[in-house]
């Protein structure tokens, strides 16, 4: 579905990324995980073309990137961040509705992939198709961020920490929901993080990024076995509580 091959990428004389090979396949859901300025971000805007790469490439389904038209490949892919990234100015169906909306979708299939949506992610169409977003709360505008990502059906969705914000209850909620929507749907999905129980819990493999590199890629369940000093940093945030490594 996507390959990184060879990404390097520098940015004020400084090299934010170097020397990526990584491979996402279909279905199946990518973590990338590490500290502030490990380079995930950056990397997974590579995806998407908001930024370029200064050497080597990225492919999706199979062709460059660099080739693509950047509007045609962005309606192509879902993309959620913080607080859903959401259009204040217009209701939660309009801000469902604006890719297939762009891509000449009548009035009644646009209502009814929103309705359909909606209920996807737990909301109550009758309720929240009218609202504002300044009238949700955060785990809402969040839902309706990923409802909006998934409205033309796109086969990649791309995430970049999309519950960092919420509290840890209305998060480990909205985590429990994705890892629901991400099996029933079949999507692909490239998703950023730092926090080691969101790798764990959401990844089928879980790439862990140090200072610009790929330091391990592992799937999720082989991930707590891995021989790397930045792999067993973050492992040990787990502590002995209830979400920690057996």
């Amino acid at each position: 579905m996507v390959e990184f091959r060879n990404v390097t990428y520098q940015a004020g004389g400084r090299e934010i990324l170097r020397g990526i090979d990584l491979c996402i396949e279909e279905h199946e859901t990518v973590v990338l995980l590490g500290r502030s300025g490990s380079g995930k971000t950056t990397l997974l805007r590579m995806v998407n073309r908001l930024l370029e790469p200064s050497s080597g490439e990225v492919l999706f389904g199979g062709q460059r990137i660099a080739e693509q038209d950047r509007i045609r490949l962005r309606r192509r892919i879902g993309y959620v961040i913080q607080e859903g990234g959401l259009f204040p100015h217009v209701t939660v169906a309009e801000n469902i509705g604006l890719v297939p909306k762009l891509e000449g979708w009548d009035e009644d299939r646009i209502r009814n992939r929103v309705t359909e949506l909606l209920e996807a992610v737990g909301l109550d169409p009758q309720v929240y198709a009218t609202r504002y977003p300044r009238q949700l709360s955060g785990g809402e505008k969040q839902r309706v961020g990923i409802a909006r990502a998934l409205a033309a059906d796109p086969p990649l969705l791309l995430l970049d920490e999309p519950f960092a914000a919420l509290d840890p209850v209305t998060r480990f909620g909205m985590q429990q929901h994705f890892a629901h929507l991400s099996r029933s749907l079949g999507k692909t999905a490239l998703f950023v993080t730092h926090d080691i129980r969101e790798a764990l819990m959401l990844g089928t493999r879980i790439a862990l990024l140090k200072e610009g590199h790929l330091e391990v890629v592992a799937k999720a369940n082989e991930f707590p076995r891995a021989q790397s000093q930045e792999a067993q940093a973050f492992l040990a945030t787990l502590g002995e509580g209830p979400h920690a490594v057996q």
